[in-house]
């Protein structure tokens, strides 16, 4: 804290002997970009909070803190004015990329999520297909290959520590806190409004929200990416992840803006206990005054970008120009046919290189006597690959940010729909009547080239194939039963036979390793009968150790090798978690999981360092059958837990 405050007076000071060589008062030249509150009330709305704003007014004052060449890429860490607040200046830092000699260039400002960085990656990527991309360090941190920030970097330079080889200049809120993970001080938080010393105003507002913040820097780097020579500024896109999800939305309302991609974020923000909150930073505010095209990237166990707040999400924008892409299984992450929609969209609205085919349609029918069923129309516009619906029973009316593991652990049912006379028709067998249904499609098409890309996580990626989702139909308990539709989905032991299309319903983010999960442990149908075991059938042609996840239990199998498949079978008291206490029962376990290795954490509040449960796997993949539940200990089972 001293540091920060000697840190003050020598700008202070620095700003006085300014004052004095040109004859003016100290700071009489940096006028605050928002005017000071003329009265005890705070904007109440979305329109009172940007007020008067003008993004394009005040000069940037860009620096330039490192440039190279990189893969036909030219690359800047750049500095520019965010603005000034409470008398200091503010600036934010980028990793700003293009395509070396190209001009007229599509702009895309990328936003990163909450432990994430500024990227260079994603700037390379994205100029690989003809885009300059700025990518901004709102948090402060910067990932290069010429100049990174980390968030001890980050602290370095808050406490002006510039004798430290670590030491790099970095984003500068100033007099105010729009930093995260860390924060510049512990009590700062983006979901509140509430003032502290470090906020713009003395009340409650919504100008003392990382929020507000974040997003006039955001609309900052749209004034920096249209001044650029090489950019097209009547072309521009904003897209990102999670926390850049949100200020995604947030920007998109910036007329400059003319086709948006927020993924796991920017739709469920609206339940904040705040109503000042609510009304000026809730997403419903900034969705309803969204007119560019928009798709959302919203993986359907996310519990960040609810899916089922999507319908409501479309129905508030204004724009006519939407498309969804849902993920059945995935919680905050996603895999290549499902993160390409980004560029495709950009593709399109900015690029005018691809065509987009419609949503697909859908109609839920629930006949008096029968199963539930759903109705796909398709737009075979592009060869399809595959069309395939998710159902699941697990869902609650007005789910909120409380329910995120709820939201977590929905497991969705997959049924491959017949095609008649040109519709796509899936029966969709239901466990109880006195439970919701939440159900959608998706359409897995074939692009006419492979496309590449930089992930939610910057990993790089390379398709063949994009999805497209339906929004999701969603009925409720009480409908459910006043329809008269019969539950035809009856309790089982076998739990997954691996046969088919069984990988539907399981999920990985990483598709070139065997490692998979599933949440059928959580679904009615598949439910431990009492005093049961949990049994498998492995096949591992070398020796090797299997590890089977329980949420956060474990337990290590030693698999012998050879030809001929190995029965394991497992008690709740085989799964250990981190501090070696034994899964209590099956009645609460949601994700099953089953890999070669993985990584134990201690839970918050323990003591201990992480470490690695297995080996990594010999030879080919093991395969698998008949995982179930069993009475009868199988003799040949042979289990250690991860002591």
């Amino acid at each position: 804290m001293k540091t920060i405050i000697q840190l003050h007076w020598i700008r202070l000071r620095f700003a006085v002997l300014l004052s004095m060589l040109i004859g003016t008062p100290a700071f009489a030249q940096l006028t605050d970009t928002f005017a000071t509150l003329r009265s005890d009330t705070a904007a109440g709305n979305l329109t009172e909070m940007w007020g008067d704003f003008d993004p394009q007014a005040e000069p940037l004052q860009t620096e330039t803190l490192a440039e190279w060449e990189e893969e036909g890429v030219e690359l800047r860490v750049v500095r520019f004015r965010i603005g000034v607040f409470k008398g200091e200046p503010a600036s934010i830092a980028a990793v700003y990329g293009w395509p070396k000699g190209k001009t007229n260039l599509p702009g895309l400002l990328q936003i990163h999520g909450g432990g994430q960085y500024a990227d260079a990656k994603a700037c390379i990527a994205n100029a690989r297909r003809g885009y300059a991309t700025v990518s901004i360090a709102w948090a402060g941190r910067i990932s290069s290959s010429k100049y990174s920030v980390n968030s001890d970097g980050v602290k370095l330079f808050w406490e002006n520590k510039t004798d430290d080889p670590n030491f790099r200049r970095t984003t500068d809120w100033g007099a105010i806190d729009g930093y995260h993970a860390p924060s510049r001080h512990p009590g700062n938080a983006f979901p509140s409004a509430s003032p502290h010393p470090w906020t713009m105003d003395s009340i409650e507002s919504p100008r003392n929200s990382g929020w507000f913040l974040c997003a006039v820097a955001a609309r900052r780097a749209l004034t920096f990416l249209e001044q650029q020579s090489e950019v097209d500024k009547d072309r521009l896109g904003v897209y990102g992840h999670s926390m850049g999800g949100k200020l995604t939305v947030l920007t998109a309302t910036d007329p400059r803006v003319k086709a948006a991609a927020p993924s796991c974020g920017g739709i469920s923000d609206r339940y904040n206990k705040s109503e000042l909150f609510r009304n000026t930073l809730g997403d419903d505010v900034s969705l309803r005054e969204i007119k560019c095209p928009i798709v959302f990237l919203s993986p359907a166990n996310d519990f960040h970008g609810r899916i089922v707040d999507l319908p409501e999400t479309i129905k508030e924008i204004q724009s006519s120009d939407w498309r969804v892409t849902c993920s059945p299984q995935h919680n905050h992450q996603d895999t290549a046919a499902y993160e390409v929609a980004t560029l495709l969209w950009f593709d399109q609205h900015l690029r005018h290189a691809f065509t987009t085919p419609v949503t697909p349609q859908t109609n839920l029918r629930l006949p008096s006597g029968g199963a539930p069923s759903m109705v796909v129309s398709v737009d075979e516009s592009m060869p399809v690959l595959s069309v395939d619906v998710f159902y699941s029973q697990h869902g609650k009316q007005g789910e909120t940010p409380s329910d995120r593991e709820f939201s977590m652990s929905r497991f969705w049912h997959h049924v491959k729909p017949t095609q008649v006379d040109g519709k796509w028709i899936a029966e969709m067998p239901i466990s109880s009547t006195d439970a919701p249904l939440l159900a959608y499609a998706n359409v897995s098409y074939q692009l006419d080239e492979p496309v590449s890309g930089a992930g939610y996580y910057y990993g790089n990626y390379t398709t063949e194939a994009f999805n497209l989702s339906s929004l999701v139909s969603t009925v409720w308990e009480d409908r459910v039963v006043a329809s008269g539709v019969i539950a035809t989905l009856k309790p089982t032991t076998m739990i997954e036979s691996f046969e088919g299309e069984w990988e539907k319903e399981w999920y990985t983010y990483n598709l070139s390793q065997w490692p998979r999960m599933t949440n059928k442990l959580h679904d009615a149908q598949y439910a431990a009968p009492a005093d049961a075991q949990l049994s498998i059938d492995v096949l591992s042609q070398q020796p090797n150790e299997l590890v089977v996840v329980i949420d956060e239990y474990l337990v290590l199998v030693s698999l012998a090798g050879g030809d001929e498949y190995q029965s394991v079978s497992f008690s709740p008291g085989d799964f250990k978690n981190f501090c070696g206490d034994a899964l209590s029962g099956w009645d609460s376990a949601t994700l099953l999981k089953l890999s070669n290795a993985e990584r134990m954490k201690p839970g918050r509040g323990n003591a201990g360092k992480p470490r690695v449960v297995g080996t990594p796997w010999q030879g080919t993949p093991p395969l698998f059958r008949n995982l179930r539940w069993t009475t009868i200990v199988a003799s040949q089972s042979r289990t250690s837990n991860a002591d």
